[in-house]
């Protein structure tokens, strides 16, 4: 079994075009399931999207795995493999312009779920109450199974 300094050891040890080019390769998985994730979001598609997370998170601890072995060969790179680890700098501006934009969707699509469920509870909670005066002449309380409200998961 091999450890994970044996495999950051066997990264610094490749070919300065191999580094970069799988590197570059996986960036590019990472861009086009981010670029699948914000379009089916758009679309309202969140169980569809969700099902991207993993492979998402993958391919995103594989791209810092290789880019942190970018860095660190940064010197030896840039003598004997310039213009692949130029292609890399701009796959990797492309990323973080792409990145921002997922996050922005990501970010609209909870609040509006968030603020859907607000609503829904609200809704639930204002049927419940009672619509009568008491004995007293004053509204009547509500009773103990009236919705509280929903609970919302924060996690997304």
């Amino acid at each position: 079994m091999t450890t994970a300094r044996d495999r950051l050891a066997a990264l610094d040890d490749l070919p300065a075009a191999a580094l970069c080019d799988r590197a570059a390769a996986t960036l590019e998985e990472l861009a086009a399931v981010m670029n699948e994730e914000t379009t089916l979001l758009h679309a309202g598609r969140m169980r569809d999207a969700g099902a991207l997370t993993a492979d998402k998170t993958r391919l995103a601890q594989d791209y810092v795995t290789l880019a942190r072995s970018v860095q660190r060969q940064m010197a030896r790179l840039s003598h004997e493999a310039p213009e692949a680890l130029a292609r890399l700098r701009s796959g990797h501006e492309r990323l973080a312009t792409q990145m921002a934009d997922n996050l922005r969707v990501i970010a609209t699509a909870r609040t509006v779920t968030e603020d859907l469920l607000t609503d829904v509870a609200a809704a639930v909670g204002r049927s419940e109450r009672p619509r009568t005066y008491g004995a007293g002449g004053q509204m009547g309380t509500a009773p103990a199974t009236a919705a509280r409200g929903i609970a919302v998961n924060r996690a997304l």
